[in-house]
């Protein structure tokens, strides 16, 4: 089974991709953090993060693997755990320019499609129902007003211990919805055959009840019109 979760920053797709993915029992695959862990690692060695021959050169020399354990997506790159270094301000800065490049993003998408060889998946990002898994089983859409989404992502790096400033977390969130957009390779948008739900007004409780009264708890799928 595949199922495909898009949509912009902040609007809940981990946190619904892991749930659902806890109750119907499959793996879930964050392929946001794939490309925050090699974001990480282009910062960590000075990579120069506008050099696309250098930054592909590290990204196919990139190992990144992801574990569940205890409820939560523990994020390791080349063996090293970077699950709370690539949530950090800087990381969310670069990791658009990184995602855009074209052949970055293939080689990515390779490795999420091998694992959906493998076994049943969620996956969430955004481009996944486009370029990742376009045969998935259902395609889900999230979206939440830019008000909103802001004040997810600071009330998120408030706890994680960074200080905030609102104004700077919305504009650099209009910002990357701008990148996801209008690249030119897997860009964000909305497919003629994604469900799309607003979650502004939701809590994660009731997105999550929402999608499993369309799939079904059991893992098959139920169509509608």
């Amino acid at each position: 089974m595949k199922i495909a979760i898009d949509g912009p920053a902040g609007a809940g797709k981990s946190t619904l991709a892991r749930r659902i993915a806890e109750r119907l029992g499959i793996l879930y695959v964050d392929t946001g953090a794939m490309y925050r862990a090699l974001t990480w690692k282009a910062l960590a060695n000075k990579v120069n993060l506008k050099d696309k021959a250098e930054l592909r050169n590290l990204a196919v020399r990139t190992d990144i693997t992801l574990a569940y354990n205890m409820g939560q997506v523990r994020v390791f790159c080349d063996g090293t755990e970077v699950t709370d270094e690539i949530r950090s301000p800087e990381v969310s800065r670069w990791v658009p320019v990184v995602a855009a490049d074209e052949e970055i993003r293939a080689i990515m998408v390779e490795k999420q499609q091998a694992i959906a060889r493998e076994q049943s998946v969620v996956m969430d990002g955004r481009d996944i129902g486009l370029c990742v898994l376009p045969d998935a089983d259902y395609k889900f859409y999230l979206t939440a007003s830019l008000e909103e989404r802001a004040r997810r992502r600071a009330k998120e790096l408030v706890k994680k211990g960074y200080k905030v400033n609102f104004q700077e977390v919305k504009e650099e969130i209009r910002e990357r919805d701008k990148l996801d957009t209008e690249r030119l390779v897997g860009p964000l948008t909305v497919l003629p055959d994604s469900i799309v739900i607003d979650t502004s007004d939701m809590s994660p409780d009731e997105v999550v009840s929402r999608v499993l009264s369309l799939i079904g708890e059991d893992g098959n799928v139920i169509q509608v019109s």
